[in-house]
């Protein structure tokens, strides 16, 4: 295996340690922990690609377990967030729902000996996510740190979550939408053969 493809595997593992830390109450600075982890799991998102373009590594496992692993983190990310009233469930339901449209769409691509690799506009989706959680993350991890200037920029109006928290989720919830669009009818061939 490849370290793309270890990368890629890595932030699976990476997924489960955040929701471990995000969901167990008792862990000393369990939130800022998590807020890391989240980090260091999205940034081998980025780093995985860049390894396997760069080095001529893409491979069949990477085409389709690199936006598997997105996936499992984006929605862990955010249904934890829904756990703890920062994100509104519908909106998660929405992006689920794209995901497994698009999960659902790669199977039976792979069922006719096909790979549906993704889509320029899944990874600009993907990209509102991660800032979209890291931001409310980072606010979970200020009222555990109890560090005035970080607290104090999430109660500034502008940047509190109420206003540029909901702003957040709306691009990515429109950036979801419209690529789960564009890569459903990208793959209309796909279902065509199945007729």
């Amino acid at each position: 295996m490849n370290i793309p493809n270890q990368l890629t595997v890595a932030r699976l593992v990476l997924t489960a340690i955040f929701v471990i830390l995000l969901s167990t109450t008792g862990i000393p600075f369990g939130r800022t922990l998590a807020f890391l982890t989240f980090a260091i799991a999205a940034f081998t998102d980025f780093l995985d690609g860049y390894l396997a373009r760069k080095h001529s590594l893409i491979t069949n496992f990477g085409k389709l377990m690199d936006p598997l692993a997105d996936k499992v983190l984006m929605a862990s990310g955010f249904v934890m967030l829904v756990g703890l009233d920062l994100v509104p469930a519908w909106v998660v339901v929405a992006i689920l729902g794209r995901e497994f449209l698009v999960t659902g769409l790669r199977l039976l691509a792979t069922s006719q000996g096909k790979v549906l690799a993704a889509e320029k506009l899944g990874k600009y989706k993907t990209t509102w996510q991660i800032i979209t959680l890291l931001y409310f993350l980072a606010f979970l991890a200020s009222q555990e740190l109890n560090w005035p200037p970080l607290s104090a920029g999430f109660h500034w109006p502008p940047a509190s979550p109420e206003s540029l928290g909901r702003l957040l989720i709306l691009a990515s919830l429109v950036l979801t939408v419209w690529s789960g669009l564009s890569f459903a009818w990208n793959s209309r061939q796909i279902l065509r053969e199945e007729h």
